[in-house]
């Protein structure tokens, strides 16, 4: 297929983003950051989170002494978003004598390292801080360039090198970062004068200058030079052979994932309860997973060690054809291979397992990238963050390994060395800073109503807990207002808004399809969406009780039933929450359409209780009452209504409300959202068909 040849074609030479202007009004330490920024704002030339940067300086230290430091980047920070913060400073008289050692092992040299700083507050230092030490420059750079990376990842990359650079870089098999690979590099250029660069083998590339816009320049330039050199010798072959198979439509790729993905979530959800999918459609994705050589290729293993802590050591490559083969084929293909993927890598970790890595527990099993023929690529992790970490290096893959193959075959880690980078202690402390899993960490929840009232105080709330969260609404402007709250607050992804009337089929069919899409499943479902309508009943229009019953029976019963069908689908459970209100137990005057229409919600959710109990799905009911802050159907004409029934003026309204109960109470919006996280969440693992009420204590409600 033409396309496949055209995206894949491989990796463009880098442009300089350099301007002197601008680095010149900089201080040592923000001329630093100013570099190291423009080397992460193109991931062509260094991994996100990943490579190394540094400045050498004099500064007075604390003791008004004039001292020699290194400036180095803080272990785990990302280039593109490093602010001075980030480097820690050492001094260079501590670290400069251990180039003199014959080996230090890795908890020692850390340690060191820690004993070095200038000031006790200062982020952990690189991995390769003795790397930026020992190279005899003020500035170094370590990054890792796509083009550098396919040329030393295949067996015609040492040769090609020589051809292209000569005396100008020195190459280096490939080597674990630490104290032994530093003191090799500065042997080697003790040894080569003539080196303006260091190739590291299957890893990256260290540059450095006397100024940062040197040291900068032969990045850029090395990683240009190597580009230029891979498409000489490449000859057009690009394209991993070509496409395998058509290449799905937009419109026939979301049917296929919405009907699958929740089977695929629901196998890597066999060893934990924390998983989002990511779908990955971009040309190069789509191209790369249909190619005809990826499956093979795909296997040889992660082209830099920086991926393997995220994307693990190879993808799953599933058995599909889109052309002869449709939604039931590729969930038994997704189930079959997240098996016998979760067995390799069970085998992966106990085979590798020594001392050094035994005290951390093998990983959830399952693939982090999935590659669908036709479809593109799917990435998994347990939140949105990671999932797009993992998308965005496993586009860096696919550069280098169609690269390598045109260049005659790409090469990677050994099994052996890459779990020694994925289990290696110093690459571990990136996860451990990670902010620790809560309550509903991995966790997708639907929230219908989600743009006013109870849905956005339990949308808040839910995404405090951990989840990611659909916010949906009748109201979008409402919705998309929640969403972009809780992306502020919690990070990209983490919450989309969408449209939905929930008296539609149509509509709550594509609301679930769109969670799933995003997601890849549900796992929480709160049927929120309501309103409201006050009259006696001989003046209760026909459309007033079809109201009420479309929004409050009709709505709950759609949304819950595309909802089950995804956890059945998953096969791992879920929890659903009903919010009904004191009306489903107590008779309201002048209410009987709202109040019998919560009332059928109610005992909705005790049947569905009983349907889902033997597939772990729970069911239970939140019954609010007067919730009037911040609502949507208290700012509409129920309030009058309501106030009109009791004889009240409407600003009376709350203090009548407050003074039936027995604890004499406001109910707050965020009051109703505690006790549906409760429900929800796994504190309440071991109850369904129950019903709490939030209402202050009304005698009559007490549930029998």
């Amino acid at each position: 297929m033409s396309e496949v040849v055209s995206v894949l074609g491989g990796i463009p030479a880098p442009i300089s983003r350099w301007d002197d202007a601008a680095a010149g009004r900089l201080d040592l330490l923000d001329g630093l950051v100013y570099r190291s920024n423009l080397l992460g704002a193109d991931r062509a030339l260094a991994n996100q989170g990943g490579g190394n940067t540094s400045s050498k300086a004099t500064i007075i230290d604390h003791t008004g002494r004039s001292v020699r430091v290194l400036y180095v980047k803080g272990s785990g920070t990302d280039l593109a978003t490093i602010t001075p913060a980030g480097f820690p400073a050492l001094r260079l008289d501590d670290l400069l004598p251990l180039r003199e050692r014959e080996a230090m092992e890795d908890a020692e040299m850390v340690d060191y390292l820690l004993r070095s700083a200038i000031r006790p507050d200062q982020p952990r230092p690189s991995i390769e801080t003795l790397l930026h030490a020992f190279v005899p420059a003020d500035h170094v750079d370590h990054a890792h360039p796509d083009a550098i990376i396919a040329l030393t990842s295949n067996p015609r990359g040492r040769e090609l090198a020589e051809q292209e650079f000569g005396e100008e870089a020195v190459w280096l098999d490939y080597e674990r970062p630490g104290f032994s690979m530093s003191r090799t590099i500065a042997l080697l250029l003790e040894a080569n004068p003539k080196a303006r660069a260091v190739l590291l083998a299957k890893h990256g590339l260290v540059t450095w200058g006397d100024s940062g816009a040197e040291s900068y320049a032969g990045t850029v330039e090395f990683a240009a030079r190597a580009a230029e050199a891979i498409s000489r010798a490449a000859g057009g072959r690009f394209g991993l052979g070509g496409a395998k198979v058509e290449e799905l439509s937009d419109e026939a790729a979301d049917e296929l994932l919405s009907a699958t993905l929740p089977t695929l979530r629901g196998a890597l959800l066999a060893d934990t309860d924390q998983m989002i999918l990511e779908v990955d459609r971009s040309p190069e994705a789509v191209a790369f997973a249909s190619s005809v050589r990826a499956p093979q290729v795909s296997q040889v293993g992660a082209p830099c060690p920086d991926h393997l802590i995220m994307t693990k050591h190879k993808p799953l490559v599933t058995e599909f054809d889109p052309a002869t083969e449709g939604a039931e084929e590729l969930r038994a293909a997704f189930t079959r291979g997240v098996s016998e993927y979760s067995d390799w890598y069970r085998g992966y970790y106990e085979r590798n397992v020594d001392d050094e890595t035994r005290p951390f527990a093998c990983d959830p099993a399952g693939p982090r990238v999935v590659l669908v023929p036709g479809v593109g690529v799917i990435t998994a992790g347990p939140e949105r963050k990671r999932t797009r970490f993992a998308r965005d290096l496993y586009h860096r893959a696919i550069a280098v390994q169609d690269s390598a193959d045109a260049l005659g075959g790409f090469e990677s880690l050994s099994e052996s060395e890459a779990f020694k980078i994925e289990y290696w202690p110093l690459e571990r402390y990136k996860l451990a800073q990670a902010p620790k899993p809560r309550e509903l960490s991995g966790r997708v929840a639907l929230i219908t109503g989600g743009g006013s009232g109870i849905g956005r105080a339990t949308a808040r709330l839910l995404a405090e807990l951990g989840a990611h969260v659909a916010v949906a609404d009748l109201n979008f402007e409402g919705a998309e207002a929640v969403a972009a709250e809780l992306t502020a607050a919690h990070g990209a992804g983490r919450a989309i808004a969408l449209p939905v009337d929930v008296t539609s089929e149509d509509a709550v069919v594509s609301m679930v399809r769109r969670t799933v899409l995003e997601y890849g499943g549900v796992d929480l479902l709160i049927a929120s969406a309501g309103l409201a309508s006050s009259a006696p009943v001989t003046e209760t229009t026909l459309a007033d009780w079809d109201r009420n019953y479309g929004v409050l029976a009709r709505g709950t019963f759609l949304t819950a039933r595309e909802v089950f069908r995804v956890m059945l689908e998953q096969g791992r459970g879920g929890s659903i929450v009903v919010v009904a209100s004191k009306n489903a137990l107590v008779a309201g005057a002048n209410a009987s359409a709202y109040s019998s229409a919560k009332a059928a919600a109610l005992h909705f959710a005790r049947c569905l209780a009983e349907e889902g109990g033997p597939h772990g799905i729970r069911v239970n009911t939140v019954n609010p009452d007067a919730v009037i802050e911040g609502s949507a159907i208290w700012s509409s004409d129920w309030k009058a209504e309501r106030a009109g029934t009791y004889g009240l003026e409407e600003e009376d309204l709350q203090k009548f409300y407050q003074g039936r109960t027995k604890l004499g109470v406001a109910v707050l919006p965020e009051d109703v959202a505690e006790a549906i996280a409760f429900m929800a969440g796994p504190r309440a693992s071991k109850s369904t068909g129950n019903v709490i009420n939030v209402d202050g204590g009304v005698t009559a409600a007490y549930p029998r």
